[in-house]
């Protein structure tokens, strides 16, 4: 899809699996199987979405997904499939990794940053070479020294190696980043997280990553389990789900595997997703 002049495609790196109960927070089980059903072990799939943005002839990724560095334990507790379905995917539409110019990262959790980098002849490199990755300055800083209770969502070999080659472009709030493309902090998950909103040609495309990780996350309520701040949470949404609302623009959802990207619209008082497909 064109705004204007920035095209957008959607990429979908893959099917991954994490516990219905978590992704769903208060939310009781009754309500929410209803909308996900779970596997045996109580698992939901999800999605690792991320856009292909192409603007001022620069190839532009938001969003990594899991890359390829798990072992077979945690390839079970996953369900994370084999081989590269991100690199697969890019590679479908004709984009090698070297020609990738910008990556932005909403955070650093696994599911969203994962392939930022991969194993080349046993050592860790960035998997895009001539890359600047952007994220807030104080999202790395927090995933350099996680706190317990989010710990196992940060992985160091999914970011040391950038800071080691020196291919941050970090960033602090709200900030354009080329024009067209800016970023929004939307606290809640955690307090560094940030949105991107890419605009053009009169439309209006904002991923929202976990902030509302599935179109069946829209009800303010049903927040994931996994966020730092569930009450700023609340209100983020409120915010943005308005705001998206009123201005008619498109949101990408960072983990849904049927409707990766929607309009949002009121009905019958509640918000509903009409889908959009980026790729047609």
């Amino acid at each position: 899809m064109h705004l204007g002049e920035i095209e957008v495609r959607h990429i979908q790196g893959g099917i991954f699996c994490l516990d219905g109960g978590s992704m769903f927070g208060v939310v009781p089980k009754p309500l929410w199987e209803k909308k996900m059903p779970a596997d045996e072990r109580n698992r939901i799939p999800l999605a690792a979405n991320s856009l292909l943005v192409r603007a001022g002839r620069k190839n532009i990724l938001v969003e990594t997904g899991n890359g390829t560095k798990w072992d077979a334990k945690l390839r079970s507790i996953y369900g994370f499939a084999n081989g590269d379905p991100y690199g697969d995917a890019l590679a479908k539409v004709g984009v090698k990794p070297e020609e990738i110019d910008l990556v932005i990262n909403t955070h650093l959790h696994f599911d969203h940053a994962g392939g930022n980098t991969q194993l080349v002849d046993g050592r860790l490199a960035p998997a895009f070479p001539n890359a600047k990755y952007v994220v807030q300055r104080t999202e790395l800083e927090h995933a350099m020294r996680p706190t317990e209770r989010d710990r196992a969502s940060y992985y160091a070999h999914d970011f040391t190696p950038i800071t080691e080659a020196g291919q941050w472009q970090l960033v602090d709030g709200d900030c354009e980043i080329l024009p067209g493309i800016s970023v929004v902090k939307i606290p809640g998950h955690n307090m560094q997280i940030q949105g991107v909103q890419i605009t053009g040609g009169g439309k209006t495309l904002m991923m929202v990553a976990d902030l509302i990780p599935t179109r069946h996350h829209l009800p303010l309520p049903w927040i994931i389990a996994y966020d730092l701040y569930p009450l700023t949470t609340l209100e983020t949404k409120r915010k943005w789900i308005g705001t998206i609302v009123r201005n008619g623009w498109m949101v990408a959802f960072g983990h849904d595997p049927d409707f990766p990207v929607g309009t949002l619209h009121e009905q019958d008082g509640k918000v509903v997703c009409e889908p959009v497909d980026l790729n047609s």
